[in-house]
C-alpha cells in the first residue's frame, strides 16, 4: 500500500503540471495546410495543438506504427528475438505497393524485417512481421484492434497490418498520435527510425527513408510517413530538443512537401512555446523529524523528485516550493514510508505535490527495550 501511495502521489503530481489554458495553441489552424493535425507532448500525453483532431481518416503506412509497436512489445518481452529467421508466406509475398519484393520461402531477421518495415515502409515485411509474431495477419490486426482500444483510440478501426486502402481501415490524428507515443516507450526503435540510407541483401537492395525531415529538421528521430489515394499524404513525426519530445501528426496533406512543412510548424510551435521542468528539491526536505514512541528520538527524512513535467516556457521562475513535515511522527516507521510532502506553485495555484519519505526505518519501541535499558543501569 505504501508503494501504491508513492505512486500516485507522482502521477497526481505529473496529472497537475500539464493543465493549459484553452487558448494555449500558438500556432493557428490556417497555418497547417492539411485537413486534421496535432501536436501532442510525449511525456504527458498532453495535445498542445488540435486541427480536426478527431475526423475519422485513413493513414496509409503511418498504420504501421501500431504493428511496429507490437512487434516492439514481442521483443521485449523475449517472445520474439532480434536475430529470430522470419520466412516470408505466399500471402506475405503478395502485397503491392512498397516492398522489398520478397519472395514465398524467402528468410530475414527480425531485425532486417523490422529496418525494411520502417525505412522502405515494406508492406511485404509488415505482414512478415505479423504473421511470426501472431501466426496469421488476421490474428495480429485483431491484436492491433485490442491494443488500440487500450491505449483509447476511439476513433480506430485497422483492417490491415501496413495500412494499404481498404474500407473501413481508419484511424485520427489524436489516435496516431497516441500509439505514436506508445510506441516510442520501446526506445530501441529510434536507431531504425533515424536510419536515411542502408541496404538489405548484402547490399543488393537499398532503403531510402521516406521522412525527408531527417535531413533538415533539427532533432529529428521518426517516425513514420504514410501515402495512398485514399489517405493522402501523412506522416507523424518526432522530435526531442533538450529533454522535450514532441510527436506531430499530419493526416490528409495533397503533397509530401505539404505534410513535412505542416509537420515541421507544428514541431516548431511545441519547441517555442513549451519547455520541460525538473522541479529542483528544496534543502528542507532533507530534515530530521522527532519520533515519539520509537525506538529512536529522530527520523531522517529525503525527497528524490526524479520526475520531469511540461510547462510553457517561461515560467519557470514563476513556481514556487514548499515542504510540509509533521512537528513529530510515531512509531513504528519503515524507509520510504510517506512523511511529508513538497508542495509546488505558480501563483497561488497548485501544480504539483512530491512525497517526502523516511530515509531510515525506526521500530517502535517495546516493554523489552524499556526492561533492557533498565537492567543495563542496574548492572553497571
Amino acid at each position: 500500500m505504501r508503494i501504491i501511495r508513492f505512486v500516485s502521489a507522482f502521477l497526481a503530481a505529473a496529472a497537475a503540471l500539464v493543465s493549459f489554458p484553452a487558448d494555449a495553441q500558438a500556432i493557428s489552424d490556417k497555418e497547417i495546410s492539411a485537413p486534421s493535425a496535432v501536436l501532442m507532448d510525449s511525456l504527458t500525453g498532453k495535445m498542445l495543438y488540435g486541427k480536426n483532431p478527431h475526423e475519422v481518416r485513413a493513414c496509409a503506412s503511418v498504420t504501421k506504427v501500431m504493428t511496429l509497436d507490437l512487434v516492439m512489445e514481442a521483443l521485449d518481452s523475449g517472445k520474439i528475438k532480434w536475430t529470430d529467421e522470419v520466412t516470408a508466406s505466399q500471402h506475405a509475398a503478395s502485397m503491392g505497393g512498397s516492398d522489398i519484393w520478397l519472395e514465398p520461402g524467402e528468410t530475414m531477421t527480425v531485425d532486417e524485417m523490422v529496418k525494411a518495415t520502417v525505412v522502405a515502409s515494406a508492406n511485404d515485411a509488415a505482414v512478415a512481421l505479423a504473421e511470426f509474431v501472431s501466426g496469421s495477419e488476421e490474428e495480429f490486426v485483431a491484436r492491433m484492434n485490442e491494443k488500440a482500444k487500450q491505449l483509447g483510440m476511439k476513433e480506430t478501426v485497422f483492417k490491415n497490418c501496413n495500412g494499404l486502402d481498404e474500407d473501413g481501415h481508419v484511424t485520427s490524428a489524436y489516435d496516431v498520435a497516441l500509439m505514436s507515443r506508445d510506441l516510442l516507450k520501446h526506445r530501441s526503435i529510434l536507431k531504425y527510425t533515424g536510419i536515411w540510407i542502408d541496404e538489405l541483401r548484402g547490399g543488393k537492395t537499398q532503403l531510402v527513408n521516406t521522412n525527408k525531415l531527417l535531413r533538415s529538421y533539427k532533432g529529428i528521430t521518426g517516425l513514420k510517413t504514410g501515402t495512398t489515394s485514399k489517405a493522402g499524404s501523412c506522416i507523424t513525426a518526432t522530435a526531442e530538443r533538450d529533454g522535450l519530445e514532441l510527436i506531430a501528426v499530419v493526416l490528409g496533406s495533397p503533397g509530401g512537401k505539404q505534410r513535412f512543412s505542416d509537420a515541421a510548424k507544428l514541431l516548431d510551435s511545441g519547441f517555442a512555446n513549451y519547455s520541460v521542468y525538473s522541479p529542483a528539491v528544496p534543502q528542507d526536505a532533507a530534515a530530521e523529524l522527532p519520533v515519539t514512541g520509537g525506538i529512536k528520538n529522530t527520523l531522517r527524512t529525503r525527497a528524490d523528485v526524479k520526475e520531469k513535467y511540461l510547462i510553457k516556457k517561461g515560467t519557470e521562475k514563476e513556481i514556487s516550493s514548499r515542504v510540509v513535515l509533521p512537528e513529530s511522527i510515531a512509531a513504528p516507521v519503515d524507509e520510504g514510508d510517506k512523511v511529508g510532502e513538497i508542495i509546488y506553485e505558480k501563483g497561488g495555484e497548485k501544480l504539483a505535490v512530491c512525497p517526502v519519505t523516511a530515509a531510515e526505518s525506526v521500530r517502535e519501541l517495546t516493554f523489552g527495550d524499556i526492561f533492557s535499558a533498565v537492567m543495563g543501569v542496574l548492572v553497571r
